[in-house]
């Protein structure tokens, strides 16, 4: 019950029985959550845009960079110069607008690429 709760979109569980403030409280979290989520889908869609306007070789440099190879490495894997990627990394973060490897690599697991290489 508490699996298809979660997958039907609960955010928190009361146990029976409750306390009044307890449910009230709960509410007033589910209202602040719901109030987040235009925000959060918004910025996500935003996301997800700039991720589309990269090339697909960009997107591939990616896939290599969020698991951590160096730029040598995805150099080798690719068939290509270290040169290039690093110019392509450099878009990469511009057109991501992230401001370093960790924001680089937390914006991939938003967009529930982290890991892949393809």
């Amino acid at each position: 019950m508490t699996v298809q709760a979660i997958k039907a979109g609960a955010i928190e569980f009361l146990i029976k029985p409750s306390r009044e403030q307890d449910l009230l409280d709960a509410i007033g979290r589910a209202i602040n959550f719901a109030r987040a989520a235009p925000v959060q889908r918004a910025k996500l869609a935003d996301l997800r845009g700039r991720h589309q306007a990269l090339t697909a070789n960009e997107r591939k440099v990616m896939a290599h960079v969020v698991t951590g190879l160096v730029n040598k490495q995805i150099a080798h894997e690719l068939g290509t110069t270290e040169k290039t990627i690093k110019v392509r990394r450099g878009h990469i973060m511009q057109k991501l607008q992230a401001s370093a490897l960790a924001d680089l690599v937390g914006k991939a697991k938003k967009l529930g690429l982290f890991g892949h290489t393809s």
